[in-house]
């Protein structure tokens, strides 16, 4: 039987993780380097190799806990309502908090797409997709017209939820806003002669 490693008294973990969301999420996974996120938390090169064998399980381990945290405000948020329209707005105000505060670990669920890092690409698919069924829930339940692809309507609102960053401007309009607004559109009707 091999034996186990004993648990480092220095361990860093935390420190090495939280630097390479803050690397990840400003310079994308391909900008930044294993000397990168070694020299933020002030350790040798090999010393990384402790935790993770590779920089990709190290994007695997960083995307993991951003999309734990993000999960877990929606969860929160969503979990004593029971009207279907409430519970995806809901969902929606806390996907925009996460993800327009300044939290590295959800900049590089935005930012990192899983091609990005090949080698981690079916861990990173795994766990977006993990996150998607939340919403995938959401708005299987909305009360919407035969025949709307309910798929293709919850693609395209984790899309414009996630575009937000891009056009976001602190102070002009609050996530509750946009959310209400982003919901309030999915209830119109579009076609003009149902109106």
């Amino acid at each position: 039987m091999p034996a186990l490693r004993a648990p480092r008294a220095d361990n860093r973990l935390p420190r090495i993780l939280d630097a390479a969301a803050r690397l990840f999420g400003g310079q994308g996974f391909q900008g930044t380097s294993v000397r990168d996120i070694v020299r933020a938390v002030d350790m040798l090169p090999g010393s990384l190799y402790y935790h993770f064998a590779t920089k990709d399980e190290l994007l695997a381990a960083v995307y993991a806990e951003g999309v734990r945290r993000i999960s877990a405000r929606v969860r929160a948020a969503i979990g004593r309502l029971a009207d279907p329209w409430q519970r995806l707005e809901a969902a929606c105000v806390a996907h925009l908090q996460a993800i327009l505060k300044d939290d590295d670990y959800a900049q590089v669920v935005i930012r990192v797409r899983p091609g990005d890092a090949p080698a981690a690409q079916p861990r990173l698919v795994a766990l977006r997709d993990e996150y998607e069924a939340l919403f995938a829930e959401l708005v299987a339940h909305l009360p919407l017209p035969r025949g709307t692809d309910r798929r293709t309507l919850r693609l395209m609102l984790l899309g414009s939820l996630n575009w937000s960053q891009t056009w976001y401007q602190p102070g002009r309009d609050s996530p509750q806003t946009i959310a209400r607004r982003f919901v309030a559109l999915l209830q119109q009707p579009l076609n003009p002669k149902e109106r």
